[in-house]
């Protein structure tokens, strides 16, 4: 295909091998190029991946003329740095979630953005998979009527090395980060405003990192919600919505949801299912480069200022609980 939109991913990490699949599936899209800190790394997943340059250095990517929009697969301490030097150099920028530390690195990025004047979003894959935008119509149309609560849990149990991401404090690891982001971001999704007051429990495990948590919600006509997060529970991980008229059930939502109930009077009214295609990281690369070729410097499916709102929610749930990131210094 002519005009192909040229990617460059920075870092080599599991979820930029994840990216680099999904891209494979985009006719539309080049993976054109990879950045890691390591030169050998660099040209390992170069070559696997079938890539023409492989560099040793971010930078070098970010320099690179050739590349239209660079991935940010690296954990959350370093989305700030990096964005900013792919934005600097007139790079769009697709940043993995969370999609960074604290809400003013957010702020911070979404400025550089704007005075840049090129694109940004956060990599946030609920956003993107066919089967939510069917529910959103449902709400639209009013289906379980005025929206009054959300109920959804994202947790995982896994036995993570002391060294891994998932719980290094120094990473910014930790439920809240990790996975705890996926169900605030749902519940911005659905209502579509800031909480107006946000409460949130927490347990700091013996590695200085949040293992799970809670946190309620409360909007400005009174609606709520009601969110779990762990890395080291199991759990059920549904969505449910809770409207004046019915309800409806999405099953293991942040596992890529593909099953969704719709509920009026307690009864089934429907059921739909939409089969994912890839990893579904590939509906975030489709919508990235819609926006880029309409000439949209942010989506709608996922508007900067949200992402900014996102982040200031989870500042106030860990606030109380005293966690703190080497990132914090200037909140």
């Amino acid at each position: 295909m002519e005009n192909k939109i040229r990617w460059g991913i920075l870092s080599t990490g599991h979820i930029s091998k994840k990216f680099a699949d999904a891209l494979a599936l985009l006719p539309d899209a080049e993976l054109a190029a990879v950045a890691s800190r390591d030169q050998e790394t660099a040209n390992r997943f170069a070559a696997k991946y079938q890539i023409t340059k492989a560099y040793g250095t971010y930078e070098e990517l970010a320099n690179d003329p050739t590349i239209d929009v660079i991935y940010i697969g690296t954990p959350h301490t370093f989305h700030l740095e990096n964005s900013v030097l792919c934005m600097r150099k007139g790079k769009a920028v697709l940043c993995e979630k969370a999609f960074a530390i604290n809400g003013s690195e957010a702020r911070e990025m979404v400025r550089v953005a704007r005075e840049e004047n090129v694109f940004l979003m956060e990599a946030m894959i609920t956003r993107h998979v066919p089967l939510m935008k069917k529910v959103l119509t449902w709400i639209k149309e009013g289906r379980i009527g005025e929206v009054r609560m959300v109920k959804a849990s994202r947790c995982a149990r896994e036995d993570f090395s002391r060294e891994a991401r998932q719980l290094n404090p120094a990473l910014g690891g930790g439920s809240l980060l990790d996975v705890g982001i996926y169900v605030i971001s749902f519940a911005s999704m659905i209502f579509q405003k800031p909480p107006v007051e946000v409460m949130g429990l927490g347990h700091i495990g013996d590695w200085g990192s949040d293992e799970q948590g809670v946190a309620i919600f409360k909007y400005d006509r009174g609606e709520l919600a009601d969110l779990t997060f762990a890395l080291r529970t199991v759990a059920s991980n549904e969505a449910y919505i809770l409207g004046t008229e019915g309800y409806i059930k999405i099953d293991d939502v942040f596992a890529v949801p593909t099953k969704a109930t719709l509920f009026i009077n307690k009864k089934e009214a429907e059921t739909i299912q939409e089969l994912i295609v890839g990893n579904a990281l590939n509906y975030e690369a489709e919508e990235v480069m819609r926006c880029l070729r309409a000439g949209l410097k942010e989506s709608p499916l996922m508007p900067l200022d949200e992402s900014i709102q996102i982040m200031e929610c989870m500042d106030k749930i860990r606030k109380p609980w005293g966690l703190v990131y080497s990132n914090d210094t200037e909140q």
